[in-house]
Protein backbone atom coordinates (compact mmCIF):
# COMPACT_ATOMS: atom_id res chain seq x y z
CA UNK A 1 0.00 0.00 0.00
CA UNK A 2 1.34 3.45 -0.91
CA UNK A 3 2.07 5.87 1.94
CA UNK A 4 -0.70 8.21 0.78
CA UNK A 5 -3.14 5.31 0.58
CA UNK A 6 -2.28 4.16 4.12
CA UNK A 7 -2.73 7.69 5.41
CA UNK A 8 -6.12 8.01 3.72
CA UNK A 9 -7.11 4.64 5.15
CA UNK A 10 -6.14 5.79 8.63
CA UNK A 11 -8.16 8.98 8.38
CA UNK A 12 -11.09 7.08 6.88
CA UNK A 13 -11.07 4.56 9.72
CA UNK A 14 -10.81 7.38 12.22
CA UNK A 15 -13.84 9.19 10.80
CA UNK A 16 -15.82 5.95 10.63
CA UNK A 17 -14.99 5.22 14.26
CA UNK A 18 -16.14 8.70 15.25
CA UNK A 19 -19.52 8.08 13.62
CA UNK A 20 -19.85 4.75 15.44
CA UNK A 21 -18.88 6.51 18.67
CA UNK A 22 -21.72 9.03 18.63
CA UNK A 23 -24.32 6.61 17.25
CA UNK A 24 -23.55 4.18 20.04
CA UNK A 25 -23.51 6.71 22.86
CA UNK A 26 -26.34 7.92 25.08
CA UNK A 27 -28.05 10.23 22.57
CA UNK A 28 -28.71 7.96 19.61
CA UNK A 29 -28.36 4.99 21.95
CA UNK A 30 -27.39 2.20 19.52
CA UNK A 31 -25.26 0.71 22.29
CA UNK A 32 -23.80 -2.32 20.41
CA UNK A 33 -21.88 0.14 18.23
CA UNK A 34 -20.13 1.48 21.33
CA UNK A 35 -18.74 -1.99 21.95
CA UNK A 36 -16.76 -1.80 18.69
CA UNK A 37 -16.43 1.96 18.16
CA UNK A 38 -12.81 2.05 19.38
CA UNK A 39 -11.68 -0.66 16.97
CA UNK A 40 -11.35 1.67 13.92
CA UNK A 41 -9.40 4.20 16.01
CA UNK A 42 -6.86 1.68 17.22
CA UNK A 43 -6.56 0.20 13.70
CA UNK A 44 -5.92 3.68 12.28
CA UNK A 45 -3.26 4.35 14.93
CA UNK A 46 -1.45 1.11 14.13
CA UNK A 47 -1.38 2.07 10.44
CA UNK A 48 0.37 5.41 11.10
CA UNK A 49 2.67 4.21 13.91
CA UNK A 50 5.80 5.32 12.01
CA UNK A 51 4.42 8.71 10.98
CA UNK A 52 5.24 12.12 12.41
CA UNK A 53 3.70 13.11 15.75
CA UNK A 54 1.48 15.65 14.06
CA UNK A 55 -0.13 12.91 11.99
CA UNK A 56 -0.54 10.70 15.05
CA UNK A 57 -2.26 13.51 16.89
CA UNK A 58 -4.44 14.31 13.87
CA UNK A 59 -5.83 10.80 13.46
CA UNK A 60 -7.04 10.60 17.05
CA UNK A 61 -8.22 14.20 16.97
CA UNK A 62 -10.34 13.57 13.87
CA UNK A 63 -11.96 10.59 15.57
CA UNK A 64 -12.84 12.63 18.62
CA UNK A 65 -14.03 15.68 16.71
CA UNK A 66 -16.40 13.64 14.56
CA UNK A 67 -17.68 11.77 17.63
CA UNK A 68 -18.24 14.94 19.63
CA UNK A 69 -19.82 16.91 16.77
CA UNK A 70 -22.33 14.11 16.15
CA UNK A 71 -23.02 13.39 19.80
CA UNK A 72 -23.34 17.04 20.76
CA UNK A 73 -25.09 18.34 17.64
CA UNK A 74 -27.69 19.92 19.95
CA UNK A 75 -25.03 22.31 21.25
CA UNK A 76 -25.63 24.54 18.22
CA UNK A 77 -29.30 25.08 19.17
CA UNK A 78 -28.33 25.53 22.79
CA UNK A 79 -25.75 28.19 21.93
CA UNK A 80 -28.24 30.15 19.84
CA UNK A 81 -30.87 30.12 22.62
CA UNK A 82 -28.60 30.49 25.61
CA UNK A 83 -25.96 32.97 24.51
CA UNK A 84 -27.84 35.28 22.14
CA UNK A 85 -24.93 35.22 19.69
CA UNK A 86 -25.68 35.25 15.97
CA UNK A 87 -25.49 32.17 13.74
CA UNK A 88 -21.90 32.73 12.46
CA UNK A 89 -20.52 33.06 15.99
CA UNK A 90 -22.56 30.07 17.18
CA UNK A 91 -21.30 27.96 14.28
CA UNK A 92 -17.73 28.94 15.09
CA UNK A 93 -18.27 28.16 18.76
CA UNK A 94 -19.68 24.74 17.86
CA UNK A 95 -16.64 23.92 15.74
CA UNK A 96 -14.27 25.07 18.48
CA UNK A 97 -16.28 23.12 21.08
CA UNK A 98 -16.14 19.92 19.00
CA UNK A 99 -12.45 20.27 18.25
CA UNK A 100 -11.58 21.01 21.85
CA UNK A 101 -13.40 17.96 23.22
CA UNK A 102 -12.14 15.89 20.29
CA UNK A 103 -8.60 16.66 21.44
CA UNK A 104 -9.13 14.13 24.23
CA UNK A 105 -8.86 11.36 21.65
CA UNK A 106 -5.91 13.05 19.95
CA UNK A 107 -4.02 12.92 23.25
CA UNK A 108 -5.21 9.38 23.79
CA UNK A 109 -3.85 8.42 20.37
CA UNK A 110 -0.45 9.98 21.08
CA UNK A 111 -0.18 8.15 24.39
CA UNK A 112 -1.29 4.89 22.77
CA UNK A 113 1.43 5.08 20.13
CA UNK A 114 4.04 6.24 22.61
CA UNK A 115 3.34 3.22 24.81
CA UNK A 116 3.40 0.92 21.80
CA UNK A 117 6.72 2.39 20.67
CA UNK A 118 8.17 1.60 24.10
CA UNK A 119 7.15 -2.03 23.85
CA UNK A 120 3.79 -1.85 25.57
CA UNK A 121 1.09 -4.31 24.53
CA UNK A 122 -2.05 -3.25 22.71
CA UNK A 123 -4.06 -4.03 25.85
CA UNK A 124 -1.88 -1.81 28.01
CA UNK A 125 -1.81 1.01 25.47
CA UNK A 126 -5.50 0.88 24.67
CA UNK A 127 -7.11 0.49 28.09
CA UNK A 128 -4.83 2.59 30.28
CA UNK A 129 -4.91 5.59 27.94
CA UNK A 130 -8.67 5.27 27.43
CA UNK A 131 -9.43 5.47 31.15
CA UNK A 132 -6.72 8.01 32.00
CA UNK A 133 -7.80 10.53 29.35
CA UNK A 134 -11.50 9.99 30.05
CA UNK A 135 -10.77 10.76 33.70
CA UNK A 136 -8.38 13.70 33.37
CA UNK A 137 -9.39 15.60 30.25
CA UNK A 138 -11.25 18.78 31.35
CA UNK A 139 -14.82 18.88 30.01
CA UNK A 140 -17.82 21.07 30.64
CA UNK A 141 -20.24 18.12 30.60
CA UNK A 142 -18.42 14.98 31.81
CA UNK A 143 -19.34 12.00 29.66
CA UNK A 144 -18.06 8.45 29.62
CA UNK A 145 -18.15 5.59 27.14
CA UNK A 146 -19.90 3.56 29.82
CA UNK A 147 -22.90 5.91 29.69
CA UNK A 148 -24.03 3.98 26.62
CA UNK A 149 -24.83 0.95 28.78
CA UNK A 150 -27.20 2.58 31.27
CA UNK A 151 -30.22 0.82 29.72
CA UNK A 152 -28.59 -2.54 30.56
CA UNK A 153 -28.78 -2.65 34.38
CA UNK A 154 -26.74 -5.85 34.74
CA UNK A 155 -23.73 -4.16 33.14
CA UNK A 156 -23.63 -0.91 35.11
CA UNK A 157 -23.92 -2.03 38.75
CA UNK A 158 -20.13 -1.90 39.17
CA UNK A 159 -20.52 1.89 39.20
CA UNK A 160 -20.98 1.63 42.98
CA UNK A 161 -17.43 0.22 43.11
CA UNK A 162 -15.55 2.42 40.67
CA UNK A 163 -17.95 4.96 39.22
CA UNK A 164 -18.52 5.44 35.49
CA UNK A 165 -14.85 4.78 34.72
CA UNK A 166 -15.21 1.14 35.72
CA UNK A 167 -18.16 0.77 33.34
CA UNK A 168 -16.12 2.44 30.58
CA UNK A 169 -13.40 -0.13 31.24
CA UNK A 170 -15.92 -2.85 30.39
CA UNK A 171 -16.66 -1.12 27.07
CA UNK A 172 -12.93 -0.83 26.39
CA UNK A 173 -12.28 -4.50 27.15
CA UNK A 174 -14.97 -5.69 24.72
CA UNK A 175 -13.53 -3.41 22.03
CA UNK A 176 -10.07 -4.79 22.79
CA UNK A 177 -11.11 -8.42 22.29
CA UNK A 178 -12.66 -7.57 18.91
CA UNK A 179 -9.57 -5.61 17.85
CA UNK A 180 -7.14 -8.35 18.89
CA UNK A 181 -9.24 -10.97 17.13
CA UNK A 182 -9.04 -8.93 13.91
CA UNK A 183 -5.27 -8.55 14.29
CA UNK A 184 -4.96 -12.32 14.80
CA UNK A 185 -7.01 -13.05 11.69
CA UNK A 186 -4.71 -10.75 9.73
CA UNK A 187 -1.59 -12.45 11.08
CA UNK A 188 -0.45 -9.42 13.11
CA UNK A 189 -0.31 -11.37 16.38
CA UNK A 190 -0.69 -14.82 17.91
CA UNK A 191 -4.11 -16.08 18.95
CA UNK A 192 -5.24 -13.75 21.78
CA UNK A 193 -6.05 -16.48 24.29
CA UNK A 194 -4.94 -14.60 27.39
CA UNK A 195 -6.70 -11.38 26.38
CA UNK A 196 -9.89 -13.25 25.53
CA UNK A 197 -9.84 -15.24 28.77
CA UNK A 198 -9.27 -12.10 30.86
CA UNK A 199 -12.03 -10.26 29.01
CA UNK A 200 -14.46 -13.15 29.41
CA UNK A 201 -13.69 -13.24 33.12
CA UNK A 202 -14.21 -9.49 33.50
CA UNK A 203 -17.56 -9.59 31.71
CA UNK A 204 -18.69 -12.66 33.66
CA UNK A 205 -17.80 -11.06 37.01
CA UNK A 206 -19.57 -7.86 35.93
CA UNK A 207 -22.75 -9.79 35.11
CA UNK A 208 -22.65 -11.83 38.32
CA UNK A 209 -22.04 -8.74 40.42
CA UNK A 210 -24.85 -6.96 38.62
CA UNK A 211 -27.32 -9.73 39.34
CA UNK A 212 -26.23 -9.95 42.99
CA UNK A 213 -26.39 -6.19 43.60
CA UNK A 214 -29.75 -5.71 41.89
CA UNK A 215 -31.31 -8.41 44.08
CA UNK A 216 -29.64 -7.03 47.21
CA UNK A 217 -30.56 -3.40 46.55
CA UNK A 218 -34.14 -4.27 45.65
CA UNK A 219 -34.44 -6.05 49.01
CA UNK A 220 -33.01 -3.03 50.84
CA UNK A 221 -35.45 -0.73 49.05
CA UNK A 222 -38.41 -2.91 49.99
CA UNK A 223 -37.43 -2.74 53.66
CA UNK A 224 -36.66 1.01 53.74
CA UNK A 225 -39.10 3.75 54.87
CA UNK A 226 -40.74 5.73 52.08
CA UNK A 227 -42.32 9.08 51.27
CA UNK A 228 -44.82 10.16 48.63
CA UNK A 229 -43.44 12.72 46.17
CA UNK A 230 -45.26 14.75 43.52
CA UNK A 231 -43.40 16.35 40.60
CA UNK A 232 -44.73 19.26 38.53
CA UNK A 233 -43.63 19.83 34.93
CA UNK A 234 -45.31 23.08 33.85
CA UNK A 235 -43.66 23.32 30.39
CA UNK A 236 -43.08 27.06 30.23
CA UNK A 237 -40.93 28.38 27.37
CA UNK A 238 -37.48 29.70 28.17
CA UNK A 239 -38.34 33.35 27.79
CA UNK A 240 -42.02 32.81 28.60
CA UNK A 241 -41.00 31.87 32.15
CA UNK A 242 -39.54 35.33 32.65
CA UNK A 243 -42.07 37.29 30.65
CA UNK A 244 -45.11 35.56 32.19
CA UNK A 245 -44.01 34.79 35.74
CA UNK A 246 -47.55 34.90 37.13
CA UNK A 247 -48.68 32.35 34.56
CA UNK A 248 -45.78 30.09 35.50
CA UNK A 249 -46.68 30.31 39.18
CA UNK A 250 -50.34 29.67 38.38
CA UNK A 251 -49.48 26.51 36.47
CA UNK A 252 -47.34 25.15 39.30
CA UNK A 253 -50.09 25.83 41.83
CA UNK A 254 -52.80 24.36 39.61
CA UNK A 255 -50.88 21.16 38.92
CA UNK A 256 -49.85 20.86 42.57
CA UNK A 257 -53.51 21.06 43.63
CA UNK A 258 -54.25 18.22 41.21
CA UNK A 259 -51.52 16.14 42.86
CA UNK A 260 -52.80 16.89 46.36
CA UNK A 261 -56.32 15.96 45.29
CA UNK A 262 -55.10 12.46 44.44
CA UNK A 263 -54.05 11.81 48.02
CA UNK A 264 -51.61 12.87 50.75
CA UNK A 265 -48.08 13.85 49.75
CA UNK A 266 -44.94 14.31 51.79
CA UNK A 267 -43.22 16.61 49.30
CA UNK A 268 -44.00 18.60 46.15
CA UNK A 269 -41.10 19.26 43.80
CA UNK A 270 -41.03 22.11 41.28
CA UNK A 271 -38.15 22.53 38.82
CA UNK A 272 -35.25 24.95 38.56
CA UNK A 273 -36.30 28.63 38.37
CA UNK A 274 -39.94 27.67 38.91
CA UNK A 275 -40.58 30.84 40.90
CA UNK A 276 -38.58 33.80 39.61
CA UNK A 277 -40.21 36.83 41.20
CA UNK A 278 -39.80 38.39 43.58
CA UNK A 279 -36.20 37.47 44.16
CA UNK A 280 -35.62 36.39 47.72
CA UNK A 281 -33.05 38.02 49.94
CA UNK A 282 -30.35 36.02 51.63
CA UNK A 283 -31.74 36.34 55.16
CA UNK A 284 -33.63 33.33 56.52
CA UNK A 285 -36.20 32.26 57.59
CA UNK A 286 -38.75 33.82 55.23
CA UNK A 287 -42.51 33.36 55.22
CA UNK A 288 -43.39 31.98 51.77
CA UNK A 289 -47.15 32.46 51.76
CA UNK A 290 -47.12 34.06 48.29
CA UNK A 291 -45.35 31.00 46.87
CA UNK A 292 -47.30 28.29 48.62
CA UNK A 293 -50.79 29.87 48.44
CA UNK A 294 -53.35 27.30 49.61
CA UNK A 295 -51.17 24.21 49.22
CA UNK A 296 -50.66 22.05 52.30
CA UNK A 297 -47.59 20.03 51.30
CA UNK A 298 -43.96 21.11 51.82
CA UNK A 299 -42.49 22.35 48.53
CA UNK A 300 -38.97 22.04 47.12
CA UNK A 301 -38.53 24.54 44.29
CA UNK A 302 -36.01 26.54 42.32
CA UNK A 303 -35.74 30.33 42.26
CA UNK A 304 -33.38 33.27 42.68
CA UNK A 305 -31.78 34.91 45.68
CA UNK A 306 -30.16 38.32 45.57
CA UNK A 307 -27.70 40.20 47.76
CA UNK A 308 -27.16 43.96 47.32
CA UNK A 309 -23.39 43.82 47.15
CA UNK A 310 -20.92 45.09 44.58
CA UNK A 311 -21.65 46.97 41.37
CA UNK A 312 -24.28 44.55 40.05
CA UNK A 313 -25.29 42.84 43.27
CA UNK A 314 -24.94 39.11 43.77
CA UNK A 315 -27.44 36.77 42.15
CA UNK A 316 -27.71 33.07 43.00
CA UNK A 317 -29.47 30.12 41.39
CA UNK A 318 -31.06 28.55 44.46
CA UNK A 319 -33.19 25.71 45.76
CA UNK A 320 -35.69 26.49 48.52
CA UNK A 321 -37.62 24.23 50.87
CA UNK A 322 -40.94 25.49 52.22
CA UNK A 323 -41.66 23.56 55.40
CA UNK A 324 -44.96 22.37 56.82
CA UNK A 325 -45.53 25.77 58.48
CA UNK A 326 -44.98 27.75 55.28
CA UNK A 327 -41.49 29.07 56.05
CA UNK A 328 -38.34 28.90 53.94
CA UNK A 329 -35.57 28.11 56.38
CA UNK A 330 -33.10 26.29 54.14
CA UNK A 331 -31.54 26.92 50.73
CA UNK A 332 -28.87 25.48 48.49
CA UNK A 333 -27.08 27.61 45.86
CA UNK A 334 -25.75 26.10 42.65
CA UNK A 335 -21.98 25.74 42.99
CA UNK A 336 -20.99 24.73 39.42
CA UNK A 337 -22.29 27.41 37.09
CA UNK A 338 -22.86 26.94 33.35
CA UNK A 339 -20.30 28.87 31.33
CA UNK A 340 -21.86 31.49 29.01
CA UNK A 341 -25.31 30.74 30.43
CA UNK A 342 -24.93 31.70 34.08
CA UNK A 343 -21.67 33.57 33.76
CA UNK A 344 -19.10 34.60 31.13
CA UNK A 345 -15.44 33.86 31.83
CA UNK A 346 -13.62 37.18 32.45
CA UNK A 347 -16.97 38.97 32.13
CA UNK A 348 -16.34 41.02 35.24
CA UNK A 349 -13.06 42.25 33.78
CA UNK A 350 -14.48 42.80 30.29
CA UNK A 351 -18.16 43.87 30.66
CA UNK A 352 -18.43 44.23 26.89
CA UNK A 353 -18.73 40.44 26.72
CA UNK A 354 -22.15 40.64 28.38
CA UNK A 355 -23.29 43.11 25.72
CA UNK A 356 -22.30 40.56 23.05
CA UNK A 357 -24.16 37.78 24.89
CA UNK A 358 -27.34 39.40 26.25
CA UNK A 359 -28.89 36.15 27.50
CA UNK A 360 -25.93 35.25 29.71
CA UNK A 361 -26.40 35.69 33.44
CA UNK A 362 -24.21 37.16 36.18
CA UNK A 363 -24.68 34.47 38.79
CA UNK A 364 -22.45 33.81 41.77
CA UNK A 365 -21.48 30.26 42.73
CA UNK A 366 -22.64 28.76 46.00
CA UNK A 367 -20.22 28.03 48.79
CA UNK A 368 -21.45 24.71 50.22
CA UNK A 369 -23.07 21.39 49.29
CA UNK A 370 -25.01 20.89 52.53
CA UNK A 371 -28.35 19.04 52.32
CA UNK A 372 -31.83 20.32 53.10
CA UNK A 373 -33.88 18.64 55.83
CA UNK A 374 -37.46 17.42 55.56
CA UNK A 375 -38.31 16.15 59.03
CA UNK A 376 -35.85 13.29 59.66
CA UNK A 377 -34.80 13.08 56.01
CA UNK A 378 -31.73 14.69 54.44
CA UNK A 379 -32.08 15.79 50.80
CA UNK A 380 -29.16 16.71 48.54
CA UNK A 381 -30.25 18.93 45.67
CA UNK A 382 -27.89 19.25 42.68
CA UNK A 383 -29.20 21.93 40.31
CA UNK A 384 -29.40 21.47 36.55
CA UNK A 385 -26.32 19.78 35.10
CA UNK A 386 -24.75 19.33 38.55
CA UNK A 387 -26.39 15.90 38.53
CA UNK A 388 -24.02 14.76 35.75
CA UNK A 389 -20.92 15.69 37.79
CA UNK A 390 -19.78 12.56 39.66
CA UNK A 391 -17.28 14.44 41.82
CA UNK A 392 -19.80 17.04 43.00
CA UNK A 393 -22.54 14.53 43.83
CA UNK A 394 -19.94 12.39 45.58
CA UNK A 395 -19.02 15.40 47.76
CA UNK A 396 -22.69 15.81 48.61
CA UNK A 397 -23.07 12.18 49.60
CA UNK A 398 -19.84 11.80 51.57
CA UNK A 399 -20.38 15.10 53.36
CA UNK A 400 -24.00 14.62 54.44
CA UNK A 401 -25.05 11.01 53.80
CA UNK A 402 -28.40 12.16 52.35
CA UNK A 403 -31.37 9.82 52.12
CA UNK A 404 -32.32 10.94 48.60
CA UNK A 405 -31.01 13.02 45.67
CA UNK A 406 -33.43 15.51 44.09
CA UNK A 407 -32.34 17.38 40.98
CA UNK A 408 -34.11 20.54 39.78
CA UNK A 409 -33.46 21.22 36.11
CA UNK A 410 -34.49 23.43 33.22
CA UNK A 411 -33.61 21.77 29.90
CA UNK A 412 -35.98 24.00 27.93
CA UNK A 413 -32.98 25.71 26.32
CA UNK A 414 -32.32 22.60 24.27
CA UNK A 415 -35.76 22.16 22.70
CA UNK A 416 -36.80 18.80 21.29
CA UNK A 417 -33.23 17.53 20.84
CA UNK A 418 -31.28 14.61 22.26
CA UNK A 419 -30.00 16.68 25.17
CA UNK A 420 -32.86 16.12 27.67
CA UNK A 421 -32.55 12.37 27.14
CA UNK A 422 -28.75 12.46 27.35
CA UNK A 423 -29.03 14.47 30.56
CA UNK A 424 -31.32 11.80 32.00
CA UNK A 425 -29.00 8.94 30.96
CA UNK A 426 -25.95 10.57 32.54
CA UNK A 427 -27.87 11.39 35.72
CA UNK A 428 -28.98 7.77 36.14
CA UNK A 429 -25.43 6.84 37.04
CA UNK A 430 -25.57 8.94 40.22
CA UNK A 431 -28.36 6.70 41.53
CA UNK A 432 -26.26 3.57 40.95
CA UNK A 433 -23.04 5.07 42.31
CA UNK A 434 -24.63 5.98 45.63
CA UNK A 435 -27.61 3.60 45.87
CA UNK A 436 -30.14 6.37 46.30
CA UNK A 437 -33.33 7.33 44.55
CA UNK A 438 -32.71 10.23 42.19
CA UNK A 439 -35.78 12.40 41.55
CA UNK A 440 -35.58 14.89 38.67
CA UNK A 441 -38.08 17.73 38.29
CA UNK A 442 -37.64 19.59 35.01
CA UNK A 443 -39.39 22.53 33.41
CA UNK A 444 -40.14 20.86 30.08
CA UNK A 445 -38.89 17.27 30.38
CA UNK A 446 -37.57 14.76 31.02
CA UNK A 447 -38.82 14.64 34.63
CA UNK A 448 -38.18 11.24 36.15
CA UNK A 449 -37.87 9.02 39.18
CA UNK A 450 -34.82 6.75 39.11
CA UNK A 451 -34.39 3.89 41.54
CA UNK A 452 -31.08 2.93 43.25
CA UNK A 453 -30.37 0.35 40.55
CA UNK A 454 -30.51 3.05 37.86
CA UNK A 455 -33.90 2.09 36.41
CA UNK A 456 -36.32 4.83 35.38
CA UNK A 457 -39.51 3.87 37.22
CA UNK A 458 -41.53 6.91 36.06
CA UNK A 459 -40.91 9.67 33.53
CA UNK A 460 -42.57 12.40 31.50
CA UNK A 461 -42.24 13.32 27.85
CA UNK A 462 -40.48 16.39 26.45
CA UNK A 463 -42.48 19.54 25.77
CA UNK A 464 -45.59 18.61 27.76
CA UNK A 465 -47.43 19.69 30.91
CA UNK A 466 -47.40 16.65 33.15
CA UNK A 467 -47.36 15.55 36.76
CA UNK A 468 -45.59 12.58 38.29
CA UNK A 469 -46.45 10.91 41.56
CA UNK A 470 -44.19 8.27 43.06
CA UNK A 471 -43.26 6.43 46.22
CA UNK A 472 -39.55 6.79 46.91
CA UNK A 473 -37.62 4.94 49.59
CA UNK A 474 -35.16 6.67 51.89
CA UNK A 475 -31.76 4.98 51.99
CA UNK A 476 -28.44 5.85 53.59
CA UNK A 477 -24.91 4.50 53.82
CA UNK A 478 -21.94 4.91 51.50
CA UNK A 479 -20.72 2.75 48.65
CA UNK A 480 -17.10 1.92 47.88
CA UNK A 481 -17.17 4.54 45.15
CA UNK A 482 -18.38 7.19 47.58
CA UNK A 483 -15.54 6.36 49.97
CA UNK A 484 -12.67 5.81 47.52
CA UNK A 485 -13.63 7.73 44.40
CA UNK A 486 -12.18 7.31 40.92
CA UNK A 487 -9.59 4.64 41.68
CA UNK A 488 -9.73 3.24 38.10
CA UNK A 489 -8.45 6.62 36.95
CA UNK A 490 -5.55 6.60 39.41
CA UNK A 491 -4.70 3.00 38.47
CA UNK A 492 -4.73 3.75 34.74
CA UNK A 493 -2.56 6.82 35.26
CA UNK A 494 -0.06 4.70 37.20
CA UNK A 495 0.05 2.13 34.38
CA UNK A 496 0.60 4.85 31.77
CA UNK A 497 3.37 6.42 33.83
CA UNK A 498 5.21 3.17 34.55
CA UNK A 499 4.98 2.10 30.92
CA UNK A 500 6.31 5.39 29.58
CA UNK A 501 9.33 5.56 31.89
CA UNK A 502 10.61 2.09 31.13
CA UNK A 503 13.36 1.52 28.59
CA UNK A 504 12.24 1.50 24.97
CA UNK A 505 12.30 -1.85 23.21
CA UNK A 506 10.91 -3.22 19.91
CA UNK A 507 7.15 -3.51 19.63
CA UNK A 508 5.89 -7.10 19.82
Amino acid sequence: MKPTDSLLSAYGLSALGGVMLFLGWAGFGIWPLEMVALVPLWAALEIIADRAWGTKLGVGWLYGTVGIAGGYHWMFEFSEAFSGFGTPINAALFVVFSMYLGLQYGIQGLLYLWIRARGGSVATAALSTLIATEWLFPRLFPDYLGNALIELPLLVQTADLGGPLLVSLLVGIVNLVVFEAIRWRRGARAMPLEVSAAAFGFVAVTLLYGAFRIARVDAEVAAAPSIEVGLVQANMGIFEKHEQMLEGHRRHLEQSRDLEAQGPLDLLVWPESAYNYPRFGRALPVLAKEVRADLKTPILFGGLTFASEGKYGRLYNSVFLIDQDGFIGQTYDKTRLAMFGEYIPFGDRFPRLYALSPNSGRFEPGTHVAPLSLGPWRISTPICYEDVLPDLVRRMVTGANPHILINLTNDGWFGDTHEPWIHLRLAQFRAVEHRRYLVRATNSGVSAVIDPVGRVVASTRVGTRENLRATVHMLHGQTLYAQVGDWPGWLSLLVVGLTLIRRQRPVG
